[in-house]
């Protein structure tokens, strides 16, 4: 989806683009709204794909948030220092990482679209239902996935469902318990099905635009994040039962360069020629933020684990680097030229990360050779011999996280990975998820960080000391409760 986007969002969503930080003041001036914008469904088209580009400008964002707390990268010469003080959990409040207002422009930008297109459809000739239904589908898909990240960065957040019309628009709301959002999304999401368009006209609108596939992907990770495994597996089946596949071993490094692979289910589109860049060649490979760190390279360097596709396609071993948004090959030595540079896309879905949802659900219902099947049938197909071990939840649950981080290394799933395996079972295995974390750091952190671990709120980044102050609904974070602003 190579879009120009109109530049009459700027007049209807000013405050997106004056850098105010207000939290959920996000509204046009009153009367604008209705006497001046929503008159015709190209207005909803537009607001719409505002949306994705307002997401789009998430890209690296969606990699820290993923990557920074996890074991694959460490810190290079650039590394800003917010940055770095959460890859070692030196959290606090004022750290700019801690900001959600991102999201919540998507989620206000949605919301108006669920407001006023039925309005429109009813004025405009033109508008048809089968039209505006695939619009709402999107706005509903949008701010399902903008809520599924809210609530595995921040834990509970305000549940905001209806858009402001003006300034007297009372939306400091306090924060919705995790479960009440994900159960609102997944209802969200159901109802979207039934509208989604299934195509957009072009190959690549069709990866970069709501699809049910993309539909039935986040309800299989929201599943896995609920550990509903049986409803895991049957959104994940959905997704198989649409054609999509993994792409063999010799052409995986395609799904990178250029992008929009077969394997390909929902991306984030960038064209630099058109002014569209993305932000992950600067941070993960030109301005030397992030290295690859001693554990990634164990798991994915040829020289020491033999992953010749994956390894070469996902490192560059020559310096540490990553090498998935840079490369035009998986050779550690062709850059991508020119505007190419920029021009990469970032993955949000794709078939192998859903068919490894699917055998963490299978093994954690004890189904272990259909499990070790789908893990297999992946290794195969990227040119590895398979894998075995014994039959308990724990043994697969190593062997599953394992492979997802080798398939799916620097993808921004890492992280969130990590978390759904300590919370689990009421938190048996938050050991685990302890020790592979503080491996990282130097020994003389060791003991701190794990402290810090210890009790899951930590987890989750705290609410940002700006939205405390401006709205006195909201209650930090009960583990950063105590914590000075510094």
């Amino acid at each position: 989806m190579r879009m120009k986007y109109k530049i009459v969002l700027l007049i209807l969503f000013p405050i997106l683009f004056t850098g105010c930080n207000d939290f959920l003041e996000l509204v046009p001036p009153d009367g604008l709204v209705k006497d001046e914008y929503w008159q015709y469904k190209e207005d909803v088209e537009a607001t719409l794909m505002g949306a994705y580009q307002q997401f789009a400008n998430l890209d690296a964002t969606l990699f820290l948030l993923g990557e920074l707390r996890a074991d694959f990268i460490v810190e290079d010469n650039n590394t800003v220092t917010d940055h770095r003080n959460i890859m070692i959990g030196n959290i606090f409040p004022n750290n700019k990482l801690c900001k959600w207002i991102d999201f919540y422009q998507i989620i206000h930008i949605c919301n108006s679209i669920l407001k006023y297109a039925p309005i429109i459809h009813e004025s405009d000739p033109t508008f048809s239902l089968y039209q505006l239904r695939g619009f709402e589908a999107e706005a509903l898909f949008l701010r399902s996935l903008s809520y599924f990240y809210l609530v595995r960065t921040f834990h509970d957040v305000p549940l905001v469902l209806e858009a402001s019309e003006s300034d007297d628009a009372n939306f400091y709301l306090p924060v919705s318990p995790a479960d009440t959002v994900l159960n609102q999304i997944k209802y969200d999401l159901l109802r979207a099905r039934s509208g989604v368009t299934e195509d957009y006209g072009s190959y690549a609108a069709n990866k970069g635009r709501a699809t049910m596939a993309a539909i039935n992907s986040i309800l299989a990770d929201i599943s896995l994040w609920s550990f509903e495994y049986e409803d895991c597996i049957a959104y994940v089946e959905a997704v198989e039962n649409d054609g999509y596949y993994i792409v063999p071993g010799g052409q995986w490094f395609e799904i990178f360069y250029p992008g929009n692979s077969l394997e390909s289910i929902f991306e984030l589109q960038f064209d630099a020629s058109l002014g569209q860049d993305n932000n992950i060649y600067d941070l993960t490979f030109f301005d030397k933020q992030f290295l690859v760190s001693e554990k990634a390279l164990d798991l994915l360097a040829p020289q020491r684990s033999k992953e010749i596709i994956r390894g070469d396609g996902s490192i560059r071993v020559l310096d540490n680097k990553i090498w998935k948004y840079a490369g035009a090959a998986a050779d550690g030595k062709t850059l991508r030229p020119g505007d190419d540079s920029k021009s990469g896309n970032w993955i949000v879905y794709r078939m192998s990360d859903i068919l490894l949802m699917k055998a963490e659900a299978l093994s954690q219902l004890e189904r272990y050779d259909e499990a070790l099947s789908i893990i297999n049938y992946i290794r195969d197909k990227r040119l590895m011999n398979p894998l075995s071990t014994s039959y308990s939840v724990e043994a697969f649950e190593d062997l599953i996280m394992q492979e997802r981080s080798r398939e799916l290394a620097f993808e921004g799933k890492r992280w969130f990975d990590l978390l759904r395996m300590g919370r689990r079972n009421d938190f048996q295995r938050k050991g685990k998820l302890i020790e592979i974390i503080i491996e990282k750091v130097p020994s003389t952190q060791k003991l701190l960080l794990a402290t810090k671990l210890s009790n899951p709120w930590g987890w989750y980044l705290p609410v940002e000391a700006n939205e405390l102050e401006r709205n006195f609904n909201l209650q930090q974070n009960p583990y950063y409760a105590d914590y000075e602003t510094k």
